[in-house]
């Protein structure tokens, strides 16, 4: 048989009346805006069946690459059967409403992402932003969060599945989201024992409030019809994730410089500043996805750390293993991934050290554990520079004779009363469990939080951009700024109560939480320069990496 090649590796199903391709997944790359191949292979598959002549052989099919096991049984099992194919039946709702809103569900699902990485115009439009104590705040808005049943939920009741899964709130908040109907399936009211059955749709409607970030503006470095570089400054994620959805790169991207469907080529972790790269088309973001992926992207941070930093170029090649995926922590450990840093002093006031950071891969949070273990980490590094990793803070990869189980529930513990780790979850967990508060009433703006440990809840460990300065600022800096073509108002200079909404039964809204100080939204990281076959392009660096620099300078 002839084998017919088309891009990368497909699969052909002989003894067909029409011969035909079936194009592989596009797994990493489908996040580009190829995201119905697997659609397509399907409805090809099914079309090709049916349309098959009878023949005395047998239908075979050879299979090239990888294939979904799934897949090949599915082929195999029809392969030797009669050719008039009996699909299996699916299971039926038990109303017409019913199937309606589910059908409704999974095409909203699907055309969400079709048009990944963009949003639809309505969702730019839930709420606004407003700059207030040096911070960018969002007014508090309604959301409605949904997601299929999981396969490790089947059977389980729903308030044990909310309770143990998305722990933003206590479990009494949950029940209580489930009474009053807030929290439904497949958009009808159940009761609290009610038991999750597959392809369950549920759907939580939430009075949210999000984290602030800092009110530094978007730096453009290049923009083209193919790629936006920016300079991020911590603190703000990419994407939507945790407690974050418009205080996020994409959304301040798209709502204030109308810069929408940005493809996320990289990251960087939340605190990070420095370059960032989106693709504005799929060619161009796969293409550099792949130089970063083949490691052709040369890349260099810089950083400030404790004590004085040895001279020349030391490298670090200790293997990196992530202890949990879930709060983003990772260790020093012979089980872990290969890597390899190199680090280079830049300067040295008498007490910290600017050094140049060079990873050679890309492991999560790579230059940040390889300081750590060479016991010079980041000065305010508020997880790899704490007594959490035991009396070293680390070094030497010692974490104190812990088992990581034991590591994981001591930064669980810590974060409930210094809020630092971050949690990303797909069904609107907002962090880990927040700190208890007594409750205050509503109103009153200026009321302070009734607790020390009342602070923000920093969730996510992800990219971060930087919002617009506002009006005075605006005049003094030659970044893009806010386009009245966007169709969204730029933020308010200062807060104003009209926009505020209160839910009588929402539990942020019963607490006053205190602002973020700047140490708590930036870390001494920042991404300087990044350079691939033909392109290159540098930030300026931070007042920080100064060689004058003085920690009292921000006390």
């Amino acid at each position: 048989m002839n084998i017919t090649k088309f891009g990368t590796f497909y699969r052909m199903l002989p003894n067909f009346q029409h011969h035909f391709i079936l194009k592989m997944p596009r797994h990493a790359q489908t996040q580009h805006g190829d995201a119905t191949v697997d659609e397509e292979n399907i409805v090809l598959l099914k079309n090709a069946i049916y349309q098959t002549v009878p023949s005395t052989e047998p239908l075979t099919c050879t299979w090239f690459y990888n294939v979904d096991p799934n897949v090949r049984n599915y082929v195999t099992a029809i392969a030797n059967q009669d050719l008039k194919v009996v699909l299996p039946e699916k299971r039926k709702a038990d109303n017409t409403e019913q199937v309606e809103a589910l059908k409704k569900a999974r095409l909203e699902t699907k055309a969400l992402k079709a048009k990944r990485p963009g949003f639809s115009d309505d969702r730019y439009d839930e709420t606004s932003y407003y700059f207030e104590n040096g911070l960018r705040k969002v007014y508090p808005y309604y959301f409605t969060f949904t997601t299929f049943t999981k396969g490790r939920w089947v059977d389980d009741k729903i308030l044990d599945v909310f309770s143990r899964e998305f722990r933003a709130h206590p479990p009494e908040e949950y029940k209580r989201s489930i009474l009053t109907g807030s929290l439904k399936v497949n958009y009808e009211c159940v009761p609290v024992d009610y038991k999750l059955k597959h392809n369950d749709l549920l759907s939580n409607t939430v009075h949210r409030h999000e984290v602030p970030v800092t009110d530094q503006a978007i730096t453009i470095v290049h923009m083209d019809e193919d790629i936006v570089v920016i300079n991020k400054p911590a603190s703000i994620p990419v994407h939507p994730c945790g407690r974050y959805r418009h205080n996020t790169v994409v959304f301040i991207l798209a709502k204030e410089y109308n810069l929408k469907n940005l493809r996320t080529i990289h990251r960087l972790d939340r605190l990070t500043s420095g370059l960032l790269l989106f693709g504005r088309t799929p060619k161009k973001a796969r293409l550099l996805e792949q130089q970063i992926r083949n490691r052709d992207v040369e890349k260099e941070y810089v950083c400030r750390v404790e004590g004085n930093f040895p001279d020349g170029i030391i490298e670090c090649k200790e293997p990196i293993e992530v202890v949990s995926y879930k709060i983003g922590v990772c260790k020093v450990s012979p089980k872990g991934k290969d890597c390899s840093t190199t680090f280079e002093k830049i300067s040295y006031n008498g007490t910290t050290s600017v050094i140049l950071c060079k990873p050679l891969t890309g492991r999560m949070h790579q230059i940040r554990v390889h300081l750590q273990y060479l016991g010079y980490p980041i000065i305010n590094d508020p997880l790899y520079n704490h007594e959490v990793f035991g009396p070293l803070k680390g070094r030497g990869g010692d974490i104190g004779g812990r088992t990581d189980e034991e590591l994981v529930k001591d930064l669980i513990h810590v974060h409930n009363a210094e809020n630092w780790l971050g949690v990303d979850e797909d069904f609107g967990s907002e962090g880990l469990i927040l700190p208890k508060h007594d409750h205050i009433e509503n109103g009153d703006k200026d009321v302070e939080a009734v607790s020390e440990t009342s602070t923000i809840v920093n969730d996510d460990l992800n990219k971060i951009d930087k919002p617009l300065l506002v009006e005075e600022e605006k005049e003094q800096t030659n970044t893009v700024s806010v386009g009245t073509q966007t169709g969204h108002d730029p933020p308010d200079t200062a807060y104003n109560k009209e926009k505020t909404t209160v839910d009588e039964h929402c539990y942020e809204c019963k607490v006053r939480f205190k602002d973020p100080k700047p140490n708590d939204l930036i870390m001494y990281l920042h991404a300087w320069k990044y350079r691939g076959p033909g392109w290159a392009y540098e930030t300026e660096l931070p007042n920080w990496a100064d060689k004058a620099w003085s920690e009292t300078a921000v006390e």
